[in-house]
């Protein structure tokens, strides 16, 4: 479970190789200031526990350059630092869950402590695979997409007041990647003690892929574009292709993309802690 990375220029990308053979799965990461902005306020990282279980996560900071940048740096690091630590019986779900939410109470408290950072806040979508098994947690407006045979679906929710709009049928689609206010958030990562988290489950087939993004790329990038750039290709050549079509089209904005692919079949192996979780059963009847 090796990992390549390198950094050029403000642009980091990290590559993940599996040993197995064949491999399992594939994932690689990369992250670019944009053309307009000199610093990057972006973040990401990954985690990977064993040859079918890896962690994956995009932030996108706010609230300046100095307090977006700590924020999204806080919310990977605690975020996948917390997840390795938590026991694996609880399962990748409820890991993921307390990992997310241990981020949220220690950036609202960093923001408490240092007035120069007390606006600071962040976006975070993280995604833990086991065996083929998907479990997601989300706030902000990052993006998780499926794409499966051609097709692609977004699988979070903006949190965002004009995709609020769209879904109440006050804007249309078309009106809103344009809006002045499209980035408004409704929800972010330590702007409040406790923060209202998007939970996602579900199962990956065979050549499915996972694309996690900032929105300074799917605000310039449509979906179409994006699932027809994932097609034939390594998640690495993938994460480089975005980027680079992001940045022709001129993006405001910081981007950030992490690329996943589905190698093998879903594992039907029984989930971490099933052993105990049987004696327990077991104890209760003897």
């Amino acid at each position: 479970m090796g990992a390549n990375q390198k950094r050029e220029s403000g642009t980091s990308m990290e590559i993940h190789e599996e040993p197995l053979h064949p491999p399992t799965f594939e994932l690689a990461t990369l992250s670019d200031p944009g053309t307009s902005r000199p610093d990057n306020e972006d973040s990401c990282g990954t985690f990977v526990e064993g040859p079918q279980s890896v962690v994956f996560a995009v932030a996108d900071g706010v609230g300046g350059y100095e307090g977006g940048e700590v924020a999204s740096a806080m919310a990977i690091d605690i975020t996948l630092g917390a997840y390795r630590k938590s026991p694996r019986e609880w399962g990748p779900a409820k890991r993921l869950y307390r990992a997310f939410q241990s981020a949220n109470i220690e950036i609202h408290n960093r923001a408490l402590a240092v007035p120069e950072l007390r606006r600071m806040a962040t976006t975070l979508t993280a995604v833990a695979i086991e065996g083929g098994s998907v479990n997601a947690a989300h706030v902000g407006d990052c993006r998780l997409y499926l794409v499966r045979g051609g097709a692609i679906t977004q699988i979070t929710k903006d949190h965002t007041m004009v995709a609020e709009r769209v879904r109440m049928g006050l804007m249309s689609e078309a009106r809103a990647r344009t809006h002045p206010d499209r980035s408004t958030l409704l929800r972010s990562v330590g702007r409040d003690l406790i923060v209202s988290v998007d939970r996602i489950t579900m199962a990956l087939e065979r050549d499915d892929a996972l694309v996690l993004c900032s929105d300074g790329l799917h605000s310039v990038l449509n979906d179409s574009e994006i699932a027809r750039m994932v097609r034939g290709t390594t998640a690495a050549q993938v994460c480089r292709a975005l980027v680079d079509a992001a940045n022709r089209r001129g993006t405001a904005d910081n981007l950030t993309v992490a690329v996943f692919r589905m190698l093998s079949d879903r594992s039907e192996a029984p989930a971490p802690g099933w052993r105990e979780r049987l004696k327990h059963l077991l104890s209760r009847h003897g």
